[in-house]
C-alpha cells in the first residue's frame, strides 16, 4: 500500500463514510491524553462512543500492567498493548489474554533486553528507563521526553539504531523508544484480535472502522487503515512517519480524539458534522 503524500481535514471525510462507521482503534499516549492526562472531554467522548454501541480497541505502547487495568475498568472491547506483544479483554466477567510469545522466550528476550539497556543509557545521555517499565512482559521503554527532560528527534533515533544493530525492533511513540526481540507490530494482533475474540476478518471490513493516532509507531495502522485519522499534533512527526494518515483533525491530542468521535455519532444521528 502506498504512503499518503497529503493530510486532509477531517471534517472533509464523506458523510457517508462516517454513517457506516462501526468501531475505533485508537492510540493513547497523545491521542486520548493531553499533555499526560485523559481530560474529562476526551473520557466523555470514549462514553459516548461506547454508549452509541461503537467497538472501541486501545492500541498502545503502554504495558501489559497497564492494559491489566484498561481491559478491566475501560469501556473498551479489548486493548492491545505493547506494541502488539499481547491483547486482553473482558469476558464472562473475567480478564483473559492474548499473548504473542511463550514464558520462556520472555523470559529469554528479558535478559537480552536487559544487557541491550545498559549500552542504550550509556550511549544515549539523558535517556533514561520508562517508569511503566516494571510493568513491562516483552519490551524495553526508553524514556526520550516523557519524565526526563526533553530529548532532540536525532537522540531518539539513535536509540533506535541501537536496538536495530542487536537484532531487535523498535518503534519512536510521543514519549518513548520501544524495543523488542520479535517481529510484530500493532497492526498485527490487532487483526488477530477482530479474528480471535471479536470474530470477523478485519481485512475485509477495515473500511468500516477508524484509526485514530499521533506519532511514527502508528504508521503501520495508518497504512492499513483507509480511514486512519491523525490528531493535530500528528504534524509534529510528519517527515517521520513511514505511512501519514488520510485525515488529520483540528485539535490536538484528547480534544482530537473528541472532535472525531462528535463527527461519527453527528453523521449516525443524522444531524451535521461536528467542525
Amino acid at each position: 500500500m502506498p504512503v499518503r503524500p497529503t493530510m486532509q481535514p477531517w471534517r472533509s471525510a464523506p458523510l457517508s463514510m462516517r454513517r457506516t462507521v462501526r468501531g475505533i482503534f485508537f492510540d493513547i499516549d497523545d491521542t486520548l491524553s493531553t499533555d499526560g492526562k485523559i481530560t474529562d472531554l476526551a473520557y466523555r467522548a470514549l462514553w459516548r462512543a461506547h454508549r452509541a454501541g461503537l467497538t472501541l480497541v486501545p492500541i498502545t505502547g503502554r504495558p501489559a500492567g497497564w492494559a491489566d487495568h484498561i481491559g478491566r475498568m475501560w469501556p473498551v472491547a479489548g486493548v492491545v498493548a505493547e506494541n502488539g506483544a499481547l491483547a486482553t479483554y473482558w469476558a464472562a466477567g473475567k480478564l483473559r489474554t492474548l499473548f504473542l510469545l511463550d514464558a520462556p522466550t520472555r523470559a529469554r528476550n528479558r535478559r537480552r533486553l536487559s544487557r541491550l539497556r545498559r549500552e542504550i543509557l550509556r550511549a544515549v545521555p539523558g535517556a533514561a528507563v520508562a517508569s511503566d517499565q516494571p510493568y513491562r512482559l516483552f519490551d524495553l521503554a526508553i524514556d526520550y521526553c516523557e519524565d526526563v527532560p526533553a530529548l532532540p528527534h536525532d537522540a531518539a533515533q539513535r536509540i533506535v539504531e541501537l536496538f536495530e544493530q542487536r537484532g531487535a525492533s523498535a518503534k519512536i511513540s510521543s514519549i518513548h523508544v520501544n524495543g523488542w526481540f520479535g517481529r510484530y507490530d500493532k497492526l498485527g494482533m490487532c487483526r488477530r484480535f477482530c479474528r480471535d475474540v471479536l470474530g470477523f476478518d478485519l481485512d475485509r471490513a477495515r473500511r468500516r472502522y477508524l484509526f485514530v493516532g499521533d506519532s511514527p509507531n502508528d504508521a503501520p495502522m495508518f497504512e492499513y487503515f483507509p480511514n486512519s485519522v491523525g490528531v493535530a499534533n500528528v504534524r509534529r512527526f510528519a517527515d517521520r512517519l513511514a505511512a501519514a494518515p488520510r485525515y488529520v483533525t483540528r485539535r490536538r491530542c484528547g480534544a482530537g480524539f473528541a472532535e472525531v468521535v462528535a463527527a461519527v455519532l453527528n453523521a449516525r444521528a443524522g444531524s451535521r458534522p461536528a467542525r
